[in-house]
């Protein structure tokens, strides 16, 4: 199979066609059985990732770093931007050039939507958007299809039920536009208050795809009928007024009282951090609970998968 990705820019999973997404799955294989058979290798030895992350964050800078780590590669890791350049008042433009001079890939998280794409005007190697503001986040929308896929590889029907925070939430924007380009039917339940729906931006593109759209704020009705239940925090960091945050932060509590009716296949999701109680602890070792198993491990799978993919231009594995 051609590897189209080589050398290309991963900003918008507008940049993904559905060849690609096979292209990544397989390779992200390749990548599972490589970590548990031996860790990694070093395929990608001699080549740098500089991770560039103007917001802070955990699991996506972890993961991409351990990416770049078991697939051989350096890394220059910068979690918050803090001690560079930039508190020296440093433009955005020219920390991008100075770092595409260094490193053979960067990897972009900025609070502002559009920024890591607008760096591919100034890099001179590829960008993955980690993350812009209320924008999108690609690379876990990637890996929380092959998470949903993989539970349910012969199920050509799904219901996926989105739900919390679909206004602000980069990782639903994603997931339900990548969702919409496959070739699973897909019956969308946009689940959330009525201040935080699912852009109409959003509900265009899946529109486009032809698969059904439920909106509602009532979890309860949609509960029992799903196949997949994502759930999301409410961004306190995205609300410019606390007293509506405080309004709506707890409005979704998913426990074991709510899933009563649930499908025993179910599985629940959420792109983590829990940070507001939407998911009761009790249910961390519930079985239809992925979000703290196989959902974050296959971000890792995903990410080397990708860094393989951009980085080197051989198409076999």
């Amino acid at each position: 199979m051609t590897n189209m990705l080589f050398g290309k820019n991963l900003v918008s999973i507008d940049d993904i066609s559905l060849q690609n997404l096979n292209l990544i799955f397989t390779r992200t294989e390749e990548m599972k059985k490589l970590v548990k058979e031996k860790g990694g290798d070093s395929r990608l030895k001699g080549k740098i990732l500089a991770a560039l992350f103007f917001e802070p964050s955990t699991r996506t800078f972890s993961s991409f770093i351990s990416a770049m780590q078991r697939l051989g590669g350096g890394i220059i890791p910068l979690n918050g931007m803090t001690n560079t350049s930039i508190e020296k008042g440093e433009s955005f433009e020219h920390t991008v050039k100075v770092f595409s001079t260094y490193a053979d890939c960067l990897v972009i998280r900025h609070p502002q939507v559009g920024l890591p794409k607008k760096s591919c005007l100034y890099s001179t190697v590829p960008v993955i958007n980690a993350g812009d503001g209320i924008g999108e986040h690609p690379s876990q929308a990637i890996y929380d299809t092959y998470t949903i896929f993989k539970h349910f590889p012969h199920k050509k029907e799904l219901i996926v039920s989105l739900v919390g925070d679909l206004k602000n939430g980069r990782t639903v924007h994603s997931l339900a536009k990548l969702l919409a380009k496959t070739n699973r039917k897909i019956h969308f339940n946009f689940i959330s208050p009525k201040i935080l729906k699912m852009p109409e931006e959003i509900k265009r593109n899946v529109a486009l795809y032809h698969h059904k759209i439920d909106e509602t704020d009532k979890l309860s009705e949609k509960v029992g009928m799903s196949d997949v239940l994502y759930v999301t925090r409410v961004q306190k960091e995205r609300f410019t007024k606390l007293i509506e945050y405080e309004m709506v932060k707890s409005y979704y509590q998913v426990d074991s009282q709510i899933l009563k009716n649930a499908k025993k296949e179910l599985i629940i999701m959420h792109p983590l951090p829990i940070a507001a109680g939407e998911i009761n602890t009790e249910l961390d070792t519930d079985p239809r609970s992925i979000y703290l198993t196989s959902q974050l491990q296959n971000g890792l799978y995903v990410r080397m998968a990708l860094l393989d993919l951009i980085l080197r231009k051989e198409s076999n594995g």
